[in-house]
């Protein structure tokens, strides 16, 4: 049986991190996986799109996702985990971080953030939703966003803590590890 976990965010929010850890841990476990990135204008806060999917008794033929077949959505940003929510597959469950980050119409005026997009997805879906930046700045640093959503989601895996430590390990920076492995411990504390 083969799992799909959808990474939703904005540029510069660490969803390739995500995914890596996520392919590394898929991998190390013996799983067929497949990982496909979808850029908008990431490089200027567009929207990034990360598919990984997984199987272990089952070869993974494509990464993509398509609507109604996620088990997981891990969104970065409210905005991006309401327009993710179409993905979401019944008895599926999203996990989002609680932060807004205003998109170039927003910010120019052009349109208004949509109010109560909390509300509105939980309404229809399972959710967690937690304040993954405070979380991150309690590590030590704001973009360890992603570690923090990635120790949420961990929790909610029958994959053992040690193993997701492990992959954080070989897959992160040196230089950023303490904290990460710190935001990672408070996301699955969570």
């Amino acid at each position: 049986m083969t799992k799909n976990i959808m990474i939703v965010g904005v540029g510069g929010q660490g969803t390739l991190l995500a995914s890596r850890i996520l392919g590394n841990l898929c991998m190390g476990l013996g799983y067929d996986v497949k990982v496909s990135e979808v850029h908008g204008m990431s490089q200027r806060g567009g929207s990034v799109v990360t598919y990984v999917k997984y199987g272990k008794d089952e070869k993974v033929y494509s990464p993509i996702i398509d609507k109604g077949e996620a088990d997981i959505v891990l969104a970065f940003e409210l905005l991006e985990a309401y327009r993710a929510m179409p993905y979401v597959k019944k008895g599926g469950k999203m996990i989002l971080n609680s932060q807004k980050i205003d998109p170039m119409p927003v910010i120019t005026g052009a349109a208004e953030y949509p109010s109560e997009i909390e509300k509105k997805i939980s309404e229809n879906i399972d959710v967690t939703a937690v304040d993954a930046l405070a979380l991150a700045k309690e590590a030590g640093n704001i973009k360890a966003v992603n570690v923090v959503l990635i120790g949420v989601m961990a929790k909610n895996t029958d994959i053992p803590y040690d193993k997701w430590i492990e992959t954080i390990k070989v897959t992160v920076p040196e230089k950023f590890l303490d904290v990460n492995l710190k935001a990672f411990d408070l996301g699955y504390r969570f």
